[in-house]
């Protein structure tokens, strides 16, 4: 086998924040793709503003490293199972997954989520427990949760007999027993090597790539990313684009690159396992295969999980329209949606019957919330309505709703208020068990609808000591009616200015959602009443 095919492609899964980004760091560092006197940030696949931000990653990204005689192409993917379409479209283009699960904290509900994913495309696991320097780390303990888990996912015996490595991924030191003295990630990369055969010689194979991603380029315009599944791509020959049950059209590449460390080289040709960006062909869309001219055989769709969550997207007609973006008419929000629709294929968009809008559907609050940020970063101004869950009815007509996996850590003073309200909101408790420094872990299974506008609350009854996470887990016959607030709301009754004496005068009152010197309309909520009812206020007012 030549050097041009030994090529393995891995992605790196785990729960948000395990370290995921910070591994690949590692590898790119260890592997040569940074000069010496380079400044490297840290994260450095992580370029969106709201990733760097946040500190999570939302949109997956590739880049490769070169070990001994192997290629080893990354997928940087999303933890966080609201961005379940970007790892959905990955894991059919890579060979094996590294499972990153946190020593401490072990397997979590988004650990769960991913490491589903990778089973059910026949993937076999490399398991890195990471952070293994922590004080409270129980390396041993969450190998076993994580064996655990395998079975409990059905997982094949071969997949079940996955290696594991240990490490730290900030150090970029990986050891293979515990007692080890580690250096650099070597083990790690012998793992992978070891554990995966690279992908086979499909050369001579008839041409199929299919495009799991897409990207934009401001001079080439839209860009095609796939694997090389078999045959070997010329940049030089026609082509044909076709897909399950649409009539195949032609094309010609423009520009055929390929990923060396973090940049993105243009070649002639491609060989069977690369993973390929294609310039070109303006209106390639995700799941569509790339084939020779006479012979068009189409590979099976990427099958993406359906939204649970929508919203409507609408213009703003608020007393402030115009005031925070140039962009406010319906045709602007319906082209910006189209174009996000581009790449954002866990995304459903239709039209408002009723009026001027959109009814835009996601996997979560995180993914709709990444989107309207996004749009009001680029000037775009909108009205959005509350988030509605998406229910549908099955085969014998029950009305099914989704439900998530909930695990919650908090001290144990606050863990009465927490079950007690988790149980309001119809959900059914799992485990509970008593961790160090009188901490508990409880899991839960709750519908979606019982979590919307709960974080803020939780985050309140635990004084900021606890924590809340969740993932889709999947749809159960509807739970009944979920108590809706029982606070009325304080409502403006006149125009202008908030003024910080008339605030400090309403405190008392309730929680205010206004700061000072922010203006406001006659009619606006600007806060929760302590009561049931509602009361019309005057946050304008001033000292006389």
């Amino acid at each position: 086998m030549s050097l041009e095919h030994n090529i393995i492609n891995i992605a790196v899964i785990a729960h948000v924040d395990a370290g995921k980004s910070t591994l690949v760091d590692a590898f790119l560092n260890q592997s040569g793709v940074f000069r010496d006197n380079e400044v490297v940030k840290d994260c450095v696949m992580d370029s969106n503003d709201l990733e760097q931000e946040r500190g999570i990653t939302i949109y997956s990204k590739n880049c490769s490293i070169r070990h001994d005689k192997y290629k080893i192409n990354i997928v940087d993917t999303p933890g966080h199972s609201d961005f379940s379409s970007e790892v959905e479209r990955v894991l059919k283009t890579v060979d094996t997954v590294i499972l990153l699960v946190d020593a401490t904290e072990g397997p979590m509900p988004q650990t769960r989520f991913v490491l589903q994913k990778s089973l059910e495309q026949g993937l076999r696991p490399i398991l890195f427990i990471n952070k293994i320097d922590k004080k409270d780390q129980r390396a041993e303990e969450v190998v076993n949760e994580v064996f655990d888990l395998f079975v409990e996912l059905n997982a094949t015996d071969e997949q079940c007999d996955f290696p594991i490595v240990y490490g730290i991924a900030k150090q970029g030191i990986a050891i293979k027993e515990l007692d080890e003295e580690g250096k650099d990630l070597s083990p790690l990369f012998e793992t992978i090597i070891n554990h995966v055969d690279a992908y086979p010689d499909y050369d001579e194979e008839p041409l199929q790539v299919q495009i799991s991603a897409l990207a934009y380029d401001d001079y080439i315009g839209r860009l095609g990313i796939g694997r090389v599944f078999k045959g070997k791509l010329d940049a030089s020959e026609p082509i044909s684009i076709c897909s399950e049950g649409k009539e195949a059209r032609k094309g010609k590449i423009s520009k055929l690159s390929v990923y060396e460390g973090l940049k993105q080289v243009q070649t002639n040709e491609a060989v069977s396992g690369e993973m390929v960006v294609i310039a070109g062909i303006s209106d390639i869309s995700i799941g569509e295969t790339i084939c020779a001219v006479d012979k068009p055989l189409p590979m099976g769709a990427i099958l993406i999980e359906e939204p649970t969550l929508s919203m409507n997207f609408m213009v703003n007609d608020s007393p402030f329209v115009g005031r925070s973006g140039k962009f406010v008419t319906t045709r602007h929000i319906k082209e910006r949606l189209e174009k996000e629709l581009e790449v954002n294929v866990g995304l459903r968009v239709e039209p408002l019957e009723t009026t001027d809008g959109y009814r835009v559907s996601g996997r979560g609050e995180l993914h709709l919330s990444i989107l309207i940020e996004n749009m009001r970063r680029e000037g775009y101004e909108l009205g959005v309505s509350k988030p509605q869950v998406l229910m549908h009815r099955d085969e014998e007509g029950n009305l099914l709703e989704p439900v998530e996996r909930v695990t919650v850590s908090c001290p144990e003073t606050y863990s009465g208020s927490v079950i007690n309200e988790l149980n309001l909101r119809k959900g059914m408790m799992e485990s509970m068990e008593i961790l160090e420094g009188d901490y508990v872990k409880i899991q839960y299974i709750v519908p979606t609808r019982g979590l919307l506008g709960y974080r803020s609350e939780f985050i309140n009854v635990t004084r900021g000591e606890g924590t809340l996470l969740s993932s889709f887990e999947r749809f159960e016959e509807y739970k009944g009616e979920i108590p809706s607030r029982l606070n009325g709301v304080l409502i403006s009754q006149t125009p202008g200015k908030t003024m910080g004496y008339a605030l400090n005068a309403l405190s008392s009152r309730g929680t205010l959602f206004v700061d000072p010197g922010l203006d406001v309309y006659e009619g606006m909520i600007i806060g929760m009443n302590s009561r049931k009812e509602d009361m019309v206020v005057n946050p304008c007012r001033t000292r006389k």
